[in-house]
Order: structure tokens, then C-alpha cells, then sequence
């Protein structure tokens, strides 16, 4: 199973429902959501789309970026819990999920609180596997899952735990115009092989910088990123960037037809047939600039859609 960790805001959780309305009858996919906005619209309207189309996901409940920096885990819990009561209302359709660092008490405590069940701990490079406190939560019988970056010594430990495997696969570069040189390179492999290293899943960060960075501005080279398996299963990523790029930021619309142009000629050689692609070509067809927003989403759902085949 793949477990996609992507952060709650618009174009994530755009991307996460229109995934789930196009995946038919499959679906090897459970993204771990992380909220970041204390405004509550987008994840409210995103929450009981997955759940009709029957995509199980995990929920961080105890947030530490964005509106959510200063918060701690228990008041972080408690705003979310409030505020997303009646989307988390069926126990069966979710999975609650805690960042565990060193707050290993806090989170026992509400665990056992709340009776929660099936819990996912998602740890940081900050957790201490011999550390008592973090030993009991880990042993508690709601605690079903772990997901971590590489640590042998964690998963050693705790091996009656399921393990899923945290990688952070995307390369990203300062600067939009640097992924010029890179054409393509490869994104992951562990689809093919997590199972036989004793994992029951794999996580990333999807095509997306995995460093969480407030709002945005407007960039002086459009790129675009697109996922796409080779023959022997294997799944690279392809870097289409603008070349006329000036020394500002205008003509935004003209720069993405240029990043387009190159990124539908290799749908169409590729014959990259996810409806993420589609719309991509549509798009260039239509010599339409959908804004940068609409091109994460597209980088997103197509690798969300290519990661279910």
C-alpha cells in the first residue's frame, strides 16, 4: 500500500479529491494528511469525498507546521478534533495518526482518552526507540503502524508493528530554472520491492518539496514535473522548464506554454495516459494558463493515479 504524505492545503487535498472520484474500482492508496490551515474549508470538503469514494486516510492529528507551528499536541488535537467532528465521525474510514518527536506521553494520554483505535505514529529523526515512554506507546494494543525514514534499530525494536517506509524522493532545486539540465531522473522503486524488505507500505512526498514553506511567490521560470513508470516498473520523474526566462517574473502565461509544450509531446510519445496528463494537454490546446496551483495539482494527481496502476 502507498501512503502519500501530502499537507492540507488547497491544491493537495484538490488533487487527493480528484483522485478518489477517478480511481474506479481501485485503489492501493492511503494518504497521510497533514493540516497546516486552522481555516477549515478545503480538508472539510475534501474529508467526505474520500470517504464516499471509499479512500481510507490517515489524519495527522497533532500538527507542528503552519497555522499549527505553536500549538501544542494536546491543543492541536483537541481544535482539530472539534472542528472535523462530524468528518471523523466513522472510526472505519480513518486512521488517526500523531508526529511523534519527544511527546511520547501526551499522545498515550490521548489516546487512551479518546479510546482510539488502529493508530499510526509517524516519526521524526528526533525519536528516541530506547526511551521508555516511547516503548509504551508503542506497545499500547491501539497502536497498529509506524512510518518512519530508514531506522533499522526502530524497526527491529518494534517488529509486531507495521512498518511503512518514509522517503523523500523529490530532488528539489532552488530555483525552477535549474531543473533545465535535469531532464529526468529516478523517483522510487520501493513499490516494487517494500514487501520483500518486511514493510507493509511505502510513503513520500509525492513530486513536491518535502520542506513546508508559507505562501509563495510568482516564480521567473514555470516547470512542470510529470511521474511515469519505464519498462521494468520503475518510476522516474520528467523535468519540463521554460528557457526564455528573464531576469522577472512577467509573462508567466507565455512561460508555461513553454514548459506545456514540452510536457504534452512526451505524454504523447509516452502515451501517458492518466486524466492528471489529459488535463495537462487540454490545457495547451486550449492556450489556457490554469495558474501554478492547478499545475501542483496536476503534478500530484498524476503521480497519485500512476502509483494505482
Amino acid at each position: 500500500m502507498y501512503y502519500p504524505y501530502l499537507r492540507g492545503r488547497q491544491f493537495e487535498l484538490i488533487a487527493l479529491r480528484e483522485y478518489a472520484q477517478v480511481r474506479v474500482d481501485n485503489n492501493k492508496i492511503i494518504p497521510i494528511i497533514e493540516p497546516v490551515r486552522t481555516s477549515y474549508n478545503s480538508i472539510k470538503i475534501a474529508l467526505p469525498i474520500l470517504t464516499k469514494n471509499e479512500v481510507k486516510f490517515a489524519l495527522i492529528m497533532n500538527p507542528k507546521l503552519g497555522d499549527f507551528k505553536k500549538e501544542s499536541t494536546n491543543s492541536a488535537f483537541e481544535m482539530i478534533l472539534s472542528e472535523l467532528k462530524d468528518e471523523l465521525s466513522d472510526a472505519s474510514t480513518w486512521i488517526p495518526t500523531f508526529s511523534v518527536s519527544n511527546n511520547y506521553k501526551e499522545i498515550n494520554q490521548l489516546i487512551a482518552t479518546y479510546n482510539l483505535e488502529n493508530v499510526m505514529l509517524v516519526c521524526s529523526d528526533m525519536v528516541d526507540s530506547t526511551n521508555s515512554d516511547f516503548i509504551k506507546l508503542s506497545k499500547l494494543e491501539n497502536v497498529k503502524s509506524i512510518v518512519s525514514k530508514e531506522n533499522r534499530s526502530l524497526k527491529r525494536t518494534f517488529k509486531d508493528l507495521d512498518f511503512i517506509r518514509l522517503d523523500d524522493n523529490f530532488n528539489a532545486q532552488k530555483r525552477n530554472i535549474d531543473y533545465l539540465p535535469l531532464s529526468e531522473e529516478k523517483f522510487t522503486e520501493e513499490h516494487l520491492f517494500f514487501e520483500e524488505d518486511g514493510f507493509k507500505g511505502f510513503s513520500d512526498f509525492t513530486p513536491l518539496n518535502s520542506d513546508f514553506t508559507e505562501g509563495g511567490s510568482t516564480p521567473y521560470s514555470v516547470a512542470i514535473h510529470l511521474t511515469y513508470k519505464k519498462s521494468n516498473g520503475e518510476v522516474w520523474i520528467r523535468h519540463f522548464a521554460s528557457e526564455k526566462n528573464s531576469d522577472n517574473n512577467s509573462d508567466i502565461q507565455g512561460k508555461f506554454a513553454e514548459a506545456a509544450e514540452k510536457a504534452v509531446k512526451f505524454i504523447k510519445e509516452t502515451n501517458l495516459s492518466t486524466s492528471a496528463a489529459q488535463e495537462l494537454v487540454d490545457y495547451f490546446v486550449k492556450a489556457k494558463y490554469p495558474g501554478l496551483g492547478m499545475i501542483k495539482k496536476i503534478t500530484i494527481k498524476n503521480h497519485l493515479e500512476l502509483m494505482n496502476i
